[in-house]
């Protein structure tokens, strides 16, 4: 028997389906929704014969319906190649799926968690970056579509919950990284992984001194959860991430050592809008949740490299 009811949106995406397997390893009931944008299907293959696990093909921008005790609201493409590619279709995303699955929360008095952003604060003038600060983002820009998105989405969260007393939480995720990531997705880690493996140089943006920090997925997972069962006052923005911060370069470096690659490192022209700095000021997450994370860079890199190598065999 299960514990609760729990839809998550975006399930089938990269960390959407690690918390779906976390959520039935702790015996609850959970329904994954995807449209398959950018999830896939192949990531939550080992999770089809489990007898609490249910699939949805549906799209958030259009009204959903289940009776349900929680939501996780994850679903977003979420690396430049994609939201890029159809950038209406991802503020659609943000702010329509928003305003459905609090809808559906409303309707049902479910707990909604947001899984909103790091790029919320775009490229930050204050490091690290606390929950406080309001940010330093381009609406106009390319990659608007994705950060402005994520700030509606927040601003509609705290309304629904201020105005209609709905259970909100919202958590802002700093790069994460780990098995099952896609190949293809852009993001620097699988980038400089995929390129390693394959013998390719690795494409370095800028000069490489720019700073990110990366969390490991089963951390992030944790986190999520976490703030999930905080009590209802505690409803965020809550940062969650790694506040280990290391240059493009370092990262580079790290990959090309624990691959034994040929590769050589690349410099390419920066994207517009790319933040010079990342790193969470993870206070609140510690006080509230009693959350840090666990998984340092290298063993987080190894389990990643591991799986990579079994992707592209």
């Amino acid at each position: 028997m299960y514990t609760k009811r729990i839809l998550v949106t975006g399930g089938a995406g990269f960390i959407g389906s690690h918390l779906c397997k976390k959520l039935l390893d702790l015996n609850h009931k959970v329904i994954c929704l995807d449209n398959y944008f950018t999830g896939s299907e192949q990531n939550i293959e080992k999770l089809l014969v489990h007898p609490n696990f249910e699939v949805v093909r549906h799209d958030v921008i259009f009204p959903m319906n289940y009776a349900v005790d929680e939501i996780y609201n994850l679903a977003c493409p979420a690396s430049p190649v994609y939201y890029q590619y159809d950038p209406v279709k991802t503020m659609k995303t943000n702010v329509l799926g928003a305003m459905n699955v609090l809808e559906l929360a409303q309707k049902v008095q479910a707990k909604v968690l947001q899984a909103s952003t790091s790029e919320v604060y775009g490229d930050p003038t204050m490091h690290p970056q606390q929950e406080s600060y309001w940010g330093n983002v381009n609406p106009n820009g390319i990659r608007s579509c994705y950060d402005e998105g994520k700030r509606c989405a927040e601003t509609l969260f705290m309304d629904y919950g201020r105005q209609y007393d709905v259970k909100i939480k919202i958590i802002r995720i700093f790069n994460t990284y780990g098995p099952q990531m896609n190949p293809n997705d852009g993001r620097v880690v699988s980038n400089f992984i995929v390129q390693a493996l394959k013998g390719e140089d690795i494409t370095i943006y800028g000069d490489g001194q720019q700073t990110r920090s990366f969390c490991y997925v089963d951390d992030l997972v944790s986190g999520m959860i976490k703030m999930m069962n905080t009590e209802k006052e505690f409803t965020g923005p809550v940062n969650l991430g790694n506040p280990g911060e290391f240059t493009m370069l370092e990262l580079a470096q790290k990959v090309i050592r624990m691959t034994d690659t040929q590769s050589t490192i690349v410099f390419k022209p920066l994207p517009q809008d790319d933040p010079r700095q990342r790193k969470p000021d993870i206070t609140l997450a510690k006080q509230n949740l009693e959350w840090k994370p666990d998984v340092e860079l290298d063993e987080g890199l190894e389990k990643t490299i591991a799986y990579f190598k079994e992707v592209l065999r």
